[in-house]
């Protein structure tokens, strides 16, 4: 299906998307062969008339979905404790608003060299940056930020990130030297983290986990300073008049805590928040809504039914003791290539992407987004929806339905699987019982296991399951993904490798790609490029779609500039009309 993903920056809903909204629900449309990826330059939000300079002050309320775990940065990455860390801490880096590309704007790095064999990174920092207390920001926050990360017992999130730097040298005050294990081209992608004020923590890290500052954060170096906090309500941040691009003129920003979809919008449309994030099916609600904004983009997320290559009666690690690869007992149905592709072809991508996600993503052929488009091959395609052809390919493996009871068997063998997917989220319920039907509809018996998210979490990581409905986001700009698919991450309990996804040219591409000299990226695209054909051929996930992320936001205020990556990169700069 050919697929628009536009940037929509000002004014309401444009009408070609209430329409395409209306022929999915109706069911309807045309579905080209190509799938063309469009993301304009986006224009800014106007500001609107006023007679002379914006006047400080006002409330923005905007919804998030749950309780933060923590305001300690380095101890949470769940999207209600990050909307909060982003407000109140520095990093090393920030992502471009437009491309996502770590740089330099809006964070404290103003510029950097790398030596010649591209192990040492030097960072010249932001002179004159200060905590909300008035010490400064500099080098000695962001090595105390990296070493508590690998501090004993921090269990940081972010421990991926800090582990390739071997030492970090603080050359003054104002300048930090980084020095990794090897050459990594995802280097600037590893040096995201937010910085923690080191004169608030003990210099050996002892109280990292028990200080009272996780709980009630009492300085910042961001545009707001954290106020107060009540679970299942409201976090209150106010301006911070010392932060460095210019004291906000909001007065106070609040994040309301609303689990609910239906509520958040309701609540939009009555004035009484400024921004929630929405689902596909509200974006009608807001036709006749001129108060309301969208901003609309792709995000760095995308679903997918991963399949389990590996016997889940018997998990298995990737690789032995001494590093080389630990063969797996394969799956009795899905370790068959030609049953994994059997499904490819029964399953209605396009269909879902139009009827499940009301066409607010685009379907998917591998692991790279277009939003990485050096990276990205736009000549892959999902797999024909062709049930016919699926029947055949299985008839033809010798997969028959030998006592017509509508399910194949093989010998002893049969088509019968489990589909676990987290409950209570009504798209993956659809999609779920979508993809059941279809595979059914073609000789499969699969069963539907909606799972509360810690079972859940405990089945795929534990790579006990058949078939598992999840998904991926914050995944960066960085096409680096070997997390998913190398041997060494195929560790029952906590590895994302969890379908046991073995191939030694998958392997040797995931290491070029990383640390190929210079890290071009006319060098890298064509390993990427091969990764995700291969990928494509060996289907160790059935892509879904690359999600598109509508945010609904309050048209009384004016300054707002919203990238696909950062919503909130000038919020310093917002103000509310008269």
């Amino acid at each position: 299906m050919k697929k628009q993903l536009q940037f929509l920056r000002t004014g309401h809903l444009h009408v070609c998307l209430a329409l395409a909204l209306l022929f999915a629900l109706a069911g309807c449309g045309q579905r080209p062969a190509a799938t063309t990826f469009v993301f304009p330059t986006p224009t800014p939000t106007p500001i609107g008339y006023l007679s002379g300079p914006p006047t400080p002050g006002g409330v923005w309320t905007r919804a998030i979905a749950a309780n933060p775990t923590s305001f300690n940065p380095i101890l949470a990455a769940d999207n209600a404790s990050t909307a909060v860390h982003a407000m109140l801490y520095p990093s090393l880096v920030r992502p471009d608003p437009i491309t996502g590309q770590p740089g330099a704007a809006g964070a404290m790095a103003e510029r950097w060299e790398i030596s010649e064999e591209g192990r040492v990174w030097t960072f010249y920092l932001r002179p004159g940056v200060t905590w909300s207390d008035g010490e400064a920001v500099d080098a000695n926050d962001f090595r105390f930020t990296y070493e508590a990360i690998r501090a004993a017992g921090a269990d940081s999130p972010y421990i991926r990130l800090a582990e390739p730097i071997e030492a970090i040298e603080i050359v003054n005050p104002l300048t930090v030297r980084v020095r990794l294990s090897e050459l990594r081209c995802d280097v600037l992608s590893l040096l995201r983290v937010p910085w923690l004020p080191s004169h608030r923590f003990a210099e050996d890290f002892s109280d990292l986990t028990t200080n009272f500052f996780n709980q009630s954060p009492d300085v910042s170096a961001g545009p707001f300073i954290f106020q107060g906090y009540i679970p299942n309500d409201s976090i209150v941040l106010r301006r911070n008049a010392r932060y460095w691009q210019g004291a906000p003129l909001i007065e106070r920003m609040v994040f309301r805590i609303l689990p609910d979809p239906d509520e958040r919008l309701r609540l939009l449309l009555a004035d009484a928040i400024d921004e929630t994030v929405l689902t596909p099916d509200q974006l009608l609600n807001l036709l006749d809504a001129p108060q309301i904004k969208v901003a609309s983009g792709p995000l760095d997320a995308y679903d997918f039914v991963a399949i389990n290559l590996a016997n889940p009666a018997a998990p298995q690690r990737g690789l032995r003791e001494d590093g080389a690869l630990l063969f797996q007992d394969p799956h009795p149905v899905l370790g068959d290539p030609l049953v994994r592709k059997a499904m490819a072809h029964a399953i209605d991508v396009r269909g879902i992407v139009a009827a499940v996600y009301l066409n607010q993503a685009y379907p998917l052929a591998a692991n790279v987004l277009p939003i990485v488009p050096w990276a990205f091959d736009p000549t892959l395609e999902p797999a024909a929806y062709n049930p016919d052809l699926a029947r055949s390919i299985l008839e033809n493996n010798g997969w028959i339905d030998l006592n017509r009871d509508g399910v194949r068997e093989k010998g002893i063998r049969t088509l019968r699987l489990n589909l676990i997917y987290v409950e209570g989220n009504p798209s993956y319920q659809r999609i779920a019982q979508t993809v059941r039907d279809q595979l059914n509809a073609v000789g499969f018996d699969i069963r539907l296991q909606p799972l509360q998210v810690t079972s859940f979490t405990r089945q795929l990581l534990g790579q006990r399951f058949d078939l598992a409905l999840t998904g991926w986001k914050d995944i960066g700009t960085d096409p680096d993904d070997h997390e998913l698919w190398m041997a060494e991450m195929d560790r029952p309990g906590s590895g994302f490798n969890f379908v046991s996804y073995q191939n030694p040219r998958i392997e040797a591409l995931l290491r070029e790609g990383l640390t190929i000299p210079g890290c071009q990226p006319q060098d890298r695209a064509p390993i990427y490029r091969e990764i995700q054909q291969i990928l494509h051929n060996d289907l160790p996930y059935i892509f879904l779609a690359g999600i598109i992320q509508n945010i609904g936001y309050s048209s009384r205020w004016a300054g707002i500039d919203p990238g696909p990556w950062d919503f909130y990169h000038n919020v310093h700069a917002w103000y509310r009309l008269p």
